[in-house]
């Protein structure tokens, strides 16, 4: 009886309690983190937890350069002029493609084109998708983003059942010309 009035010991007790609990909140946290960082498959041994740490650190570091990454290609495609670059995390610099820029997909009965410009080509969307026309092909969907002044315009059209894949070139072909024409 005698120990639980001396204030000391009362204390101890207490400092005791704080302590596991602090211990219990941090093992906690450093569950919650392991969690969040993706691990590999093919490795099923149990981390110590400095390694854990510097794994997440390690993981969080590579989200950063990822992130800067992204944010750079960004500002590159909304600049206002026509070539653009972006420094990647070694410090090179990467060159993007001219604008505009195209890209033609073709798979089985349907062509897809995918065409970058600024507002000023704007013109070319509307040209390519009469070319489309002219060579008998379905426009199943047409659409767009705007992001600053470039414009993201995404066409899904379908070739037919007795298409080619001479007759998807020569579209290709052709449609790559006429962006390359309009882009000087």
């Amino acid at each position: 009886m005698e120990q639980c009035n001396d204030p000391s010991s009362l204390s101890k007790a207490d400092r005791k309690t704080i302590e596991k609990n602090r211990r219990n909140q941090m093992k906690g946290l450093y569950s919650e983190l392991n969690s969040l960082v993706p691990h590999q498959q093919h490795s099923r041994e149990v981390l110590s937890l400095p390694d854990q740490l510097e794994e997440a650190a390690n993981y969080i570091k590579k989200l950063q350069i990822d992130l800067e990454r992204m944010r750079q290609r960004k500002e590159s495609l909304t600049v206002g002029e026509n070539s653009s670059s972006i420094t990647s995390s070694s410090g090179r610099k990467e060159t993007l493609p001219l604008l505009p820029h195209l890209e033609i997909h073709h798979v089985d009965s349907s062509l897809d084109v995918v065409l970058i410009t600024r507002i000023d080509y704007q013109f070319i969307f509307n040209d390519i998708i009469r070319m489309l026309h002219e060579e008998n092909l379905e426009v199943i969907n047409a659409s767009y983003t705007l992001i600053g002044d470039t414009i993201f315009h995404s066409i899904h059209s379908k070739v037919g059942e007795c298409a080619t894949g001479y007759r998807a070139a020569r579209i290709s072909d052709r449609l790559k010309k006429f962006v390359g024409s309009g882009a000087s």
